[in-house]
């Protein structure tokens, strides 16, 4: 038993070591050990009693052969020869430990049985896998194989071996590709998926750690796959397997294979000895006797068979096998027989036996020789062992001293387990045909290696070792650079960098090259740099240089050119001693670039920048003086500044330019006197040259001079822009402006590319700057005038040079007076084409195209005129007259006419002018008559910006500013509640300030932008297609336009192409009224219904009159009416009989043309009775305001030639009344400002600032007829009052209701306005109120709360009283559980019945019925506690449902713990000596347990309920209609202590119940007890998160349902397993069957 004990107790580390399937291998070790090996190893061990110390064994000769096994009586040995595997050694050692007796292998060798401490008796003669994993690691290091891949067993062997391979190549630059297992279970997907990988990995060398068999079926698959060009690295396991070299199959994939081997070595006369085996020799030897069989067939005989003890001692199979077999002859021999078994050519394992056998004899001769044979020990015994009395442990001893030569002559011991490690190296060659043999090409001894290169045969098919890397070396002039993420085999050859080497391969990194030299073009050697610098003789420089002398022959050119034509008035024009000065300093320029081309040198690098900077300033300087000269000159001529010119004569030319110039010689002089540039090699930029450039030593004073030029060149440049606008004939502004905007950007481009150029492309780019900057000059000051000099000579004249503007046209009505006011109308649209070739002088040439409208505009102004001077009251005595001219539409022709009323030809001076039929037109006539102060009163110009009276002073006006109609416009649109407008508008001032004031003046009154479109003019077409798309699209109804009616009108065409016919247009000013737009069919379904805002009208007395009386014949001077006769009545009219010669040079060649090819008028020709737009006065607009523009006129004048005292006579005899004769404008300007009169309708007129009191109609589209529509006034507006009949508007839709148009519609109440994100505040959704929350009027932006006590109605519009609410007993869920607790009580009532009337049966009485009837007792109070918590909450319910809840539960739980620990007690009592624990747990007891336990309870509601009771309260913190009326915990820690307790019994009862679940079933209730408290535990577990999230009366709801769900469960999973029994099962009812087992 103790060698049983001792097998066992070894198998459990070894099972826990072992992995995979060697586990098992233990297991079935361990198994059979007892029965097989423990017997045969015990048996050789332990012996016969007689010649052991130890007890002896028993015998077991009747179960085994005696020829298998040591017999009884042989002498224990002291050691053992064995252990085939690792896994079997390792239990052998484990076995033999404890006895000391030493084991030594043959074949083991896991590096684990190294370990002395583990396995301190175990010796070997096979090296440690460490070894051979070491040897095939320095044989990837000596080939230089660095990419491997590796295939191991998944098992100890593999994992270990590829560690330690992985270990011993640390830092030797060799990875492992991939590393695949292989799992002799799953072995066909293992090796698969292997050879797979092997075949895709670029590792040419494989290493392989298995089994022969695990290595065939790879070897099969890689043969399939046609790889067979690896080379493959064996381990021992594998190397020598005869299988696997006699596979023809995969010859082709393991040819080559190079491994470690198990070393050979011959023995001595062991091939005789196995050949003379002869069973007749050797009649005991069972296993030669069982070889012979097998090999002969036959059987061999030593005795006859009559011999009873060989037919006793042989077997049944032995018994059969002779009656098949014959007998042996006798002359089987082995001899001459080629037999693996007599094949002595390579003993490996072999030897290693002989080697133990050998260890074992020298541990044994050490042990029994005498070391002194003469001398006796004292007690006359010999000091050496008795051979009969040999101890394990002191062989042990022995043989860890052992050290001896071998009969081949090596030396043998042990190092703890191992001896040293010694291989063979086998390398597998293919013979002719075609099977693979073993070569040895070499051994090592311990990490020594020695190998016959010469006689490898690779995989390859050649003698030269294959290459196997991740990346090929990296030849010099490269560096090693790893991949990220890959093994550092796998990296990446990196050319060294610019001026770095690397002289070896594999180099990690690069060496920079000193100073003075640079890399070769390999990047292998540093050579000495050479010297660099722009030379004359290299395409650059010879360029460059090419460039400078051209400049200079150019310059040279323009100087002869210059001199030759020095009188003529281009050059005489131009300054020509400056000019001169100019094209030498450029010469100076040009050849100063070629001071910088050539090997630098001391003075070379003095002089190129002294002579740079001195040339360049003297060209700008000279460039500067001409600019300054230009503009005194002009200057001059302006009134008392004619001694400007004095300042600037030649000398003072000159020395201007001298003083600039001796600047720059300062600031050269003394930069080259204190750090002058030198030359020196650059060797700070890379590169295989040195440059030789001049170095500043002083950045500074390079700045300076750099500075100074660029401070002259900025100055002139600044100079010649202010000049740019004077007379272009002898001006050189313009061109020096350019000029020297070619200068400054080419030297400031200099800056950053001068820094940056490396080496001598630094000073060439300074080359190019002075030469570019020089040709600039050259090109845009001389080339145009030379131009002019040599190929356009008739303009080289005074006369060009100093030729004017072309005179203004005559053409106007003229009416003589004391005070005559100027007047600009324009008349006709059609301005004349401009020739703009600029070969002659500019002229104005006559307009064209009358228009009919401004025509009335002129004659209103004359009818005014005469009006006024009819007048007895305004101007009495004092004659008004007038001077009008067209201004043809455009700003040029009116600037004309304007400058010729107040300065040209007329006789008298016009204080005043009425005019300015645009904005942009009347701000540059502002501008031009503010000096002059002469007042400008316009009757169209709307502009906000002529209100400025800082700009314009002397601007007036009788129309509102378009301020006015655009906050008319927003009076409008908040009016009829329009909040979601689209805007069209002019692409101008006009239609983006208008619509800027309409979103000002709408801001925060909810009205908003839906679109703006623009319409430009140029672009009408695809502009106003955009907008009607626009529109078409867009959710708004109302429209609002400003911009002209042309523009309008291609709108409307583009709306009526896609039917948007039911759009609410508003109109603006500028074509509210047009007549083209009212009279176009087309477009009047799109107009109809146009709302606008109009000028307002007024009607003339008498002017409809004067209209219908104008004929030419009247008017003879007319020339607008007689244009006018001739467009109207197609005759030419008439006055004389020939024009005289006035007459003709007045008018227009045209208008001769016109009156010769039309039949002269009959005379007959009259206004009257016709209906045209010229005499129609029915709505006279624009008219009127210049009707009023005159009165304002004649008021101010009135007002400025009246005189204030006429009895009181004047200072110094002079009068205090001006003379109508010297009318001055400005105190004309300071009575309009002040003016304020009474029209002839009895309004006020006066102006604020240049503005009068807005006031407008308003007016309406109407359709009178099919296509036709009239125009209606429906309102006006004075100043901010919009007076609107509401019920005269025709709107553009079917009904006569005002048209709606919002973005969203109106928030009713209980909703409020959520604005959308990313859309205007017009467009919102209408958003419900939230819970609690009410909104009573329509668009709330919010919703206001109701108080606590109040909850909104359906509607979310008014607040209700909220209604108590309590879980009743009529309610749908309190009728539930009153039923469900109802019912729990009469079906416990019927379970105690039936235990009361079976109270006498075995089943009532085994489980205590005493406490089974309390527990029922208890049920019911908890049933019935339920019902407490229902209906209106009161003082005494709250406090009563709480109290009996938690002692009824308590009495529950109490019950079913006494029980649970009476069972415990009662079978703990069974037990020895344990009879008297059942007393403690008598009836009495329980009844006492169940009552304290209980009592406490009671306590604990007695102080909670008198100190801080639950009481009824409503909850007003839950959202809703009504308010819950609830028992509210006023002590949370009263409540939870009393739920804490009835937890606290409930897992006590539970842990109990727990304990006790494995007594016997029949008369325990534990399992029933557990199952109902962990029922009970999930529910008050569950119970908690329920009752705190539960609003509510639902809280009580939850409360109730885990009362009842867990009373449930006690009650069924207790008692009606029971009530089954009695029930139904009656005959299990029985003492007999509940007490069998």
């Amino acid at each position: 038993m103790v060698i049983f004990c001792a097998v066992w107790a070894a198998f459990v580390p070894a099972n826990v070591n072992s992995p995979g399937k060697y586990a098992d291998a233990v297991a079935a070790i361990a198994i059979l050990a007892p029965s097989f090996g423990l017997l045969a190893v015990l048996s050789v061990v332990g012996g016969d009693s007689t010649n052991c110390n130890t007890t002896a064994l028993p015998d077991y000769s009747n179960n085994y052969n005696e020829g298998r096994r040591a017999r009884k009586g042989d002498p224990s040995v002291p050691l053992v020869i064995g252990g085939s595997s690792s896994v079997a050694a390792k239990i052998l050692c484990r076995i033999l430990g404890p006895l000391s007796v030493p084991l030594m292998s043959y074949t083991a060798s896991c590096p684990c049985l190294s370990d002395r401490r583990q396995f301190p008796t175990f010796f070997r003669t096979m090296p440690s896998d460490i070894y051979q994993a070491k040897a095939i690691a320095h044989i990837a290091i000596r080939y230089n194989w660095t990419w491997i891949g590796a295939v191991i067993a998944n098992n100890d062997y593999g994992h270990v071996a590829v560690k330690i391979f992985q270990e011993e190549t640390q830092g030797k630059g060799v990875c492992l590709a991939f590393v695949e297992t292989l799992q002799r279970e799953n072995i066909v997907s293992d090796a698969r998926r292997a050879a797979l990988k092997i075949q895709a990995s670029s590792a040419r060398v494989i290493l392989i750690f298995s089994w022969y068999t695990d290595v065939r079926e790879l070897f099969l698959h890689l043969e399939n796959l046609n790889v067979t060009d690896r080379q493959f690295l064996a381990s021992e396991a594998w190397s020598t397997s005869g299988n696997l070299l006699q596979n023809l199959a995969t010859s082709k994939v393991a040819n080559g294979v190079l491994g470690v081997a198990i070393r050979s070595s011959p023995i001595p006369g062991f091939e005789d000895y196995l050949t003379s085996l002869n069973p007749s020799h050797r009649p005991d030897d069972e296993f030669l006797k069982e070889f012979w069989k097998n090999k002969f067939g036959c059987i061999p005989e030593v005795t006859s068979l009559s011999s009873g003890s060989s037919l006793d001692s042989a077997s049944p199979k032995e018994l059969i096998q002779r009656a098949n077999l014959p007998t042996c002859s006798g002359a089987e021999t082995l001899k001459g027989m080629q037999l693996s078994f007599t094949d002595t050519t390579q003993l490996r394992v072999t030897y290693n036996v002989y080697l133990a056998v050998y260890a074992a004899a020298h541990a044994l001769h050490s042990l029994l020789s005498c070391p002194t044979k003469e001398v006796s020990s004292g007690s006359n015994s010999s000091t050496c062992d008795s051979r009969k009395h040999i101890k394990p442990v002191e062989v042990l001893q022995h043989l860890n001293k052992v050290n001896f030569t071998t009969p081949q002559g090596e030396l043998l011991y042990f190092r703890g387990s191992d001896i040293p490690a010694k291989y063979d190296l086998v390398n597998w060659q293919q013979n002719s045909q075609g099977s693979l043999r073993i070569v040895l090409i070499g051994r090592a001894d311990g990490l020594d290696l020695h190998i016959n290169e010469s006689a490898i045969q690779w995989s390859t098919g050649s003698h030269e070792a294959p290459v196997s890397v991740c990346s090929e070396s990296c030849p010099p002039g490269t560096r090693k650079a790893n991949r990220k993420g890959e093994p550092l085999c796998c990296f990446d050859c990196i050319p060294c960098a610019k001026g770095e080497i690397s002289s070896k391969n594999d180099s990690l990194n690069c060496e920079h090259c000193p100073t003075e030299f640079w890399s070769n073009f390999d990047q292998t050697a540093c050579i000495p740099r050479q010297l660099d610098f722009l030379s004359f003789n290299e395409t650059l420089g010879i360029t460059l240089t090419t460039v400078a002398v051209s400049g200079v022959v150019v310059t040279t050119a323009v100087f002869v050119v210059f001199l030759c034509y020095r009188q003529t008035p281009m050059v005489r024009a131009n300054n020509s001693e400056l000019s001169f000065l100019l094209l030498l300093s450029l010469k100076l320029c040009f050849l100063c670039s070629l001071v910088f081309i050539g090997r630098p040198s001391v003075w070379s690098c003095r002089f190129q920048q002294a002579a740079f900077g001195i040339s360049f300033v003297l060209c700008v300087s000279c460039l500067q003086v001409k600019t300054i000269v230009v503009l005194a000159a002009f200057h001059s001529a302006r009134p008392g500044a004619g001694t400007l010119m004095k300042w600037f004569g030649p000398g003072q030319q000159r020395g201007s330019v001298c003083l600039f110039t001796c600047i720059q010689v300062i600031i050269c002089a003394i930069w080259l006197s204190l750090s002058p540039p030198v030359p020196q090699a650059d060797l700070d930029i890379p590169g295989l040259q040195i440059t030789l450039k001049c170095a500043m030593v002083s950045v500074v004073g390079f700045c300076l001079v750099l500075g100074y030029i660029g401070l002259l060149a900025c100055t002139s440049l600044l100079l010649a822009f202010l000049a740019r606008k004077l007379p272009d004939n002898f001006n050189e502004a313009k061109t020096i402006t350019f000029s020297m905007l070619i200068f400054c950007a080419v030297w400031v481009a200099f800056v950053p590319a001068y820094v940056s150029s490396p080496g001598k492309y630094a000073v060439a780019v300074e080359i190019f700057a002075i030469l570019a900057s020089s040709y600039g000059l050259l090109l845009c000051i001389f080339a145009p005038k030379c131009f002019i000099i040599i190929l356009q000579p008739e303009k080289n004249t005074k006369k060009h040079l100093m030729g004017r503007w072309g005179s203004p046209s005559d053409r106007g009505l003229f009416q003589n007076g004391d005070v005559v006011i100027g007047g600009l109308f324009s008349l006709h649209y059609q301005p004349p084409a401009l020739d703009h070739k600029f070969t002659e002088r500019p002229d104005y040439k006559a307009c064209t195209g009358l228009e009919h409208a401004p025509l009335q505009y002129i004659y209103a102004m004359m009818f005014a005129v005469e009006e006024i001077n009819n007048s007895t009251v305004l101007l009495p005595g004092v004659k008004l007259g007038y001077h009008i001219f067209d201004s043809c539409g455009r700003p040029p022709w009116a600037i004309q006419a304007a400058l010729s009323l107040i300065g040209g030809h007329s006789t008298r001076c016009i204080p005043l002018i009425i005019g300015g039929a645009s904005s942009v037109t009347s701000q540059i006539l502002s501008r031009i008559l503010e000096p002059l102060s002469v007042p400008l009163i316009s009757y169209l110009s709307s502009c906000p910006c002529l209100s400025d009276r800082q700009q314009f002073p002397n601007f007036f006006r009788t129309i509102p500013s378009d301020i006015y109609q655009a906050r008319v416009m927003a009076q409008l649109v908040t009016h009829f509640n329009w909040t979601w407008i689209g805007a069209v508008v002019a692409n101008n001032n006009y239609g983006h300030v208008a619509v800027k004031i309409f979103q000002e003046e709408t801001q925060g009154k909810g009205v908003c932008l839906a679109f703006v479109e623009t319409l430009q003019r140029e672009n009408i077409l695809s502009d106003a297609r955009r907008a009607a798309l626009k529109i078409q699209v867009s959710s708004a109804r109302v429209i609002l336009i400003f911009s002209w009616y042309t523009d309008v009108r291609e709108l409307f065409l583009q709306l009526d192409n896609i039917n948007v016919t039911d759009r609410q247009f508003l109109a603006s000013e500028a074509w509210s009224t047009s007549g083209s737009l009212l009279q176009n069919v087309v477009t009047s379904k799109v107009a109809n219904g146009v709302l606008g805002v109009a000028i307002r009208s007024s009607p003339i007395p008498g002017f409809e009159d004067y209209l219908t009386s104008l004929n030419p014949s009247h008017q003879p001077d007319d020339e607008f009416l007689k244009e006018f006769w001739i467009n109207k009545f197609g005759c030419s009219p008439e006055v004389t009989s020939l024009p005289s010669r006035a007459s003709s040079d007045s008018t227009p060649p045209k208008e001769l043309i016109q009156s010769g090819s039309h039949s002269p008028c009959s005379g007959a020709e009259s206004l009257k009775e016709m209906q045209l737009p010229f005499t129609d006065t029915s709505q006279l607009r624009v008219t009127y305001n210049v009707y009023l523009a005159v009165y304002a006129a004649a008021h101010a004048l009135h007002s400025l030639l009246s005189c204030p005292d006429t009895d009181r006579p004047a200072k110094n005899g002079s009068s205090t009344c001006s003379s109508p004769n010297r009318v001055k404008p400005k105190e004309l300007l300071q009575h309009i400002n002040n003016l304020k009169f009474t029209t002839t309708k009895g309004e006020v007129f006066y102006f604020q600032g240049a503005d009068i009191q807005a006031k407008y109609d308003l007016v309406n589209w109407q359709n009178i007829s099919e296509g036709l529509l009239k125009l209606v006034r429906v309102g006006h507006v004075n100043g901010f009052d919009l007076n609107l009949n509401e019920s005269a508007i025709q709107w553009n839709i079917e009904s006569n209701q005002v048209p709606v148009s919002v973005c969203s519609e109106s928030c009713p109440p209980g909703t409020r306005k959520a604005n959308r994100k990313g859309e205007p505040i017009c467009c919102f959704d209408c958003i419900p109120c939230a819970k609690g929350e009410i909104s009573n009027k329509s668009d709330s932006l919010h919703c206001e709360r109701c108080p606590s006590e109040f909850w909104p109605n359906v509607e979310k519009t008014a607040c209700i009283l909220r209604q108590l609410d309590f879980l009743a007993f009529n309610e749908t869920l309190g009728i539930t559980l009153t039923t469900a607790a109802v019912s729990g009580y009469v079906v416990t009532t019927m379970v105690f019945v039936v235990f009361l009337y079976y109270r006498q049966t075995p089943m009532v009485r085994a489980n205590n019925s005493e406490l089974s009837f309390l527990l029922l007792l208890s049920l019911k109070l908890c049933f019935l506690c339920s019902l407490v918590f229902i209906g209106r909450p009161s003082v005494w319910s709250c406090r009563f449902q709480q109290a009996a809840f938690g002692i009824s539960f308590v009495l529950c739980v109490s019950c079913l713990q006494v029980k649970t620990i009476v069972v415990l007690a009662a079978f703990r009592s069974a037990r020895p000596g344990a009879g008297a624990l059942i007393r403690w747990f008598g009836p009495a007891q329980q009844r006492a347990s169940v009552f304290i336990l209980t009592f406490i309870q009671i306590i604990i509601c007695a102080i909670w309920l008198s100190l801080s009771p639950p009481v009824p309260e409503r909850d007003l913190s839950f959202q809703g209609s009504k308010v819950t009326m609830k028992c509210a915990m006023a002590s949370v820690v009263g409540f939870s202590v009393l739920l804490g307790y009835i937890v606290l019994l409930a897992c006590t009862c539970l842990l109990l119940a727990f304990l006790a679940r494995n007594l016997p079933d029949n008369f325990n209730e534990a399992k029933l007890i557990t199952f109902s408290m962990f029922i009970f535990c999930a529910v008050w577990v569950a119970f908690i998160p329920a009752y705190i999230s539960s609003p509510g009366k639902y809280v009580v709801a939850v409360e109730i349902f885990a009362i009842l769900f867990s009373s449930y469960g006690l009650l069924v999973c207790i008692f009606v397993p029971k009530c089954f029994i009695i029930l139904l099962r009656p005959e299990r009812n029985t003492k007999k069957h509940l007490m069998a087992k």
